[in-house]
């Protein structure tokens, strides 16, 4: 199958760098595509998809991951045309994880030129920019609330250096402001908490199954709803999270539903796979069995 990679050459990191070392080996079996700025990524998936290309790899993190992801939805029938090959080359690459993709690029390269495939849900989010109707669609987890405001509060240059602890920083940051009021209708319930977690699969931040009944395959979207935040939170999931990767189960709602709206009476942020996307009224489905991935 014809196969097209697509990569940031800004990306920092030892895993970019051990990439450009492997160019000419990638390069000589795919069409490689490097983008110059943001949104390149999806925009270079949509015209690889025009151009026949039926397997479409993300060289990069979640983020880089989304818009080639968005990329392909953008594209006629580009779902049904071409599958999703990923390379993690990011800080934290939840969904590759999620998929137990190998995190060396040698054996992730093997992976894709196996071809493997299968196919899992696509979520999908319904939502305004400006005041203006967007769509986009997300891989592993959304999040408004707490969640987005830290997105929206890392310092780029400081997550260069020190990776994830950036996003630590930005949360406790995030922790000590205001906090909005979040109403979640869907699978049958209406709660209202201050920070919202909607999740395809089981991660959240790396290796944290935060929903454990999680399944790729089975039409529902995870709900994960904190009444609160605060610091008293904090301490009481910081320890479980850290030891067990559990959460307490009294600290937070959880349920499954097929689709759910998130509605807000202040402005309030949301996050796609990492990145921030825009601001609530947003309204979540799920189109199952829709995205053809290739796996181990």
């Amino acid at each position: 199958m014809r196969t097209c990679v697509i990569f940031n050459p800004a990306a920092r990191g030892d895993k970019a760098r051990h990439f450009r070392r492997h160019l000419g080996a990638i390069g000589s079996g795919s069409s490689l595509r490097q983008t110059a700025g943001a949104g390149d990524a999806r925009r270079l998936a949509a015209e690889a998809v025009g151009e026949g290309f039926e397997t479409i790899v993300a060289a990069g993190g979640d983020g880089t991951l989304n818009e080639v992801l968005n990329g392909l939805g953008d594209a006629p029938e580009g779902f049904a045309r071409a599958r999703l090959g990923i390379l993690p080359l990011g800080t934290v690459n939840v969904f590759a994880r999620e998929l137990a993709l190998p995190m060396r690029l040698e054996a992730a390269w093997q992976s894709i030129r196996a071809g493997r495939e299968t196919r899992i849900d696509l979520p999908a989010v319904e939502h305004r920019i400006s005041g203006a109707a967007a769509l986009r669609y997300f891989a592993q987890l959304a999040g408004a609330g707490l969640d987005a405001r830290a997105i929206e509060l890392v310092h780029w240059p400081l997550k260069k250096k020190i990776g994830p602890l950036a996003y630590v920083l930005a949360g406790l940051k995030a922790l000590a402001g205001p906090q909005s009021q979040i109403t979640v209708a869907g699978g049958g319930r209406t709660a209202t908490g201050e920070l919202v977690l909607i999740g395809n699969g089981r991660l959240y931040g790396g290796d944290y199954p935060i929903f454990p009944q999680a399944n790729l395959r089975d039409g529902l979207l995870e709900v994960c709803l904190f009444p609160r935040v605060n610091w008293l939170t904090l301490a009481r999931c910081a320890p479980a999270l850290l030891r067990r990767k559990k959460l307490p189960a009294s600290v937070a709602l959880t349920f499954q539903a097929e689709s759910l709206t998130l509605a807000s009476p202040s402005p309030t942020p949301l996050e796609a796979d990492g990145e921030l996307i825009g601001s609530l009224p947003a309204a979540f489905s799920l189109r199952r069995g829709s995205l053809r991935v290739i796996v181990p």
